[in-house]
């Protein structure tokens, strides 16, 4: 890595495990793409940017590898998965197969209870949203989708889910950002509950459509 490849790292402390906290610094670099696609990062290089041994970035980097972020490159570090446009539409396919129909199943206005329990999870979306907190925005997006998916009873089917987005979560979330489309991506969950509530299952499957969309428009432009 170039001396001008130097990432603005945090510098980490004692709360959170440092293999916790690094991953979440690294996550947060890949998501604004600090950390480009591409590029091999040397797990002792970024050890002295945090200023940790560099056991837990390694342990962290290796936590990104299973989530398909990154793929360790031999005796040189970690690069950046870089996905192809074949990839990401892959993805998105997978995504609209499983999580719409799912989604639309549920629509049943004798479960408002239910959703409205996830009213608290969509409203952190807003809030990161707004304040342009893209960690944040990824970490509540992925726990409020899981726990929607996972009133469908079908335990496999949400930990396929949980892996499609972990993989494809990072991609093209601060160009939404950039131009306002996240703020609007994020209240689609306020309304996609009010739509869940109501039993209005046309309504559910044109937002899930939508909100799918959102980051594939994106992806589409790279």
């Amino acid at each position: 890595m170039a001396a001008d490849d130097r990432l603005d790292l945090p510098m980490v402390g004692e709360r959170q495990s440092l293999r916790e906290q690094v991953a979440q610094a690294l996550r947060a670099a890949l998501i604004t793409g600090e950390m480009r696609p591409g590029v091999v990062y040397s797990a002792p290089v970024l050890a002295g940017q945090f200023g940790v041994s560099a056991t837990p970035v390694r342990e962290a980097m290796l936590d990104l590898a299973k989530e398909g972020l990154v793929e360790a490159v031999r005796n040189k570090g970690f690069r950046v998965t870089e996905l192809s446009d074949r990839d990401l539409d892959e993805l998105t396919e997978l995504r609209h197969l499983i999580e719409v129909p799912t989604v639309v199943r549920l629509a049943d206005s004798s479960r408002a209870e239910e959703f409205e329990r996830l009213r608290p999870a969509a409203e952190k979306i807003v809030a990161a949203s707004d304040r342009g907190d893209l960690l944040a925005y990824v970490d509540a997006d992925l726990r409020f989708h899981v726990e929607l998916l996972a009133l469908s009873g079908n335990a496999h089917l949400v930990t396929v889910v949980r892996d499609l987005r972990n993989r494809a979560r990072l991609y093209g979330l601060a160009q939404l950002a950039e131009r306002g489309t996240l703020v609007e991506s994020a209240r689609e969950h306020l309304a996609l509950l009010d739509a869940l509530k109501n039993g209005d299952a046309g309504t559910v499957r044109q937002i899930m459509i939508e909100h799918i969309g959102h980051v594939r428009g994106i992806w589409a432009e790279h």
